[in-house]
């Protein structure tokens, strides 16, 4: 497992833990107390450090290396029957972007969502989850195929920000984008936008449109990183803390300034400690809002979607 800096006391009780496990299955000695006692202090850490993470320290949580991605999501949530669709019909398979039906508890949806990649070589095959003008092209074309169906559709969104090369600029990425802001506002059928990971800039609002906008408790949403941030204000990346700060990207502050429907809380010490706990309760969150959201008359749904976007940002002085 890895760790974050300030995970260390974290990491020392683990590695007492699983020596005190050897000592025990290697010399024939009882080590219940001590292991137990053990358990009970890194519950006790854990809660404690996690109780009381700063902006920058959960941005380091979301990009965790041991945190479930979207593809984990998706065979999770749909027990392993996840069926991925592929090509945006006009130049290419964005691997960054990934998508496809499946069903949650006998519900059929469209999975929509990046996928970052596990090690390397895959971060490299998925372009590190930055999704080009065909990765939102396809992903458009799902939503409008689960439209057709009267499916539902559920996106993950984890993504450091659209990819700003050249030849992305050159095959229409801010239209591809933009194209996807007004087609997801008038679908037709219920969308629910989970935040898993990063949530940055277009990257992200490209799949972000919803009738409900949800974040896990570690991950952040925010027009720009706290990097690029620092560096665009004081050309350098050393104040990306004082950045996180105030940007006002978390869960709680995105849910404060009315920006996001809700936060889904994760396992202790994060979604990657418990993954299928993480998994349950995700799927559990997706069924509360599919069963309100799908009898609902469409054309009242679109209209406190497209209310609910159009007040993000708006003041009004007494």
């Amino acid at each position: 497992m890895n760790y974050l800096e300030f995970e260390e006391p974290i990491k020392t009780l683990r590695e007492q833990l699983v020596q005190a496990k050897e000592i025990e299955s290697k010399n024939d000695l009882d080590m219940t107390t001590t292991i137990v006692e053990l358990e009970e202090k890194i519950a006790e850490v854990t809660k404690e450090i996690y109780g009381k993470l700063t902006a920058w320290q959960r941005v380091l949580v979301s990009r965790h290396p041991d945190r479930p991605y979207t593809l984990d999501y998706m065979e999770a949530l749909t027990d392993g029957e996840f069926m991925e669709l592929h090509g945006d019909r006009n130049v290419k398979d964005d691997k960054a972007m990934v998508g496809g039906l499946g069903e949650i508890d006998g519900q059929p949806v469209m999975l929509i969502g990046q996928q970052k990649g596990i090690n390397t070589k895959m971060r490299q095959y998925r372009n590190f989850g930055m999704a080009n003008p065909e990765g939102y092209r396809k992903a458009l074309r799902l939503m409008k195929l689960a439209e057709k169906f009267n499916i539902p559709v559920v996106t993950l969104i984890d993504t450091p920000g659209a990819y700003p090369g050249l030849e992305a600029e050159e095959r229409g990425q801010g239209e591809a984008i933009a194209r996807n802001l007004i087609e997801m506002v008038q679908l037709r059928v219920p969308i629910i936008c989970v935040i898993i990971g990063e949530g940055a800039s277009g990257g992200a609002l490209g799949i972000g449109i919803g009738d409900k906008v949800l974040m896990l408790e570690n991950t952040w949403y925010s027009v720009i990183s706290p990097e690029s941030c620092s560096s665009i204000l004081w050309k350098s990346w050393d104040h990306k803390v004082k950045a996180a700060e105030a940007l006002k990207l978390t869960g709680e502050d995105m849910l404060t300034n009315q920006l996001i429907d809700g936060i889904i809380p994760e396992p202790l010490g994060g979604a990657h400690n418990n993954r299928e706990e993480m998994y349950a309760t995700l799927k559990g969150e997706i069924n509360v809002h599919l069963k309100k959201l799908m009898p609902m008359d469409s054309d009242k749904r679109i209209d406190i979607r497209i209310r609910k976007f159009s007040n993000m940002g708006v003041v009004t002085a007494s």
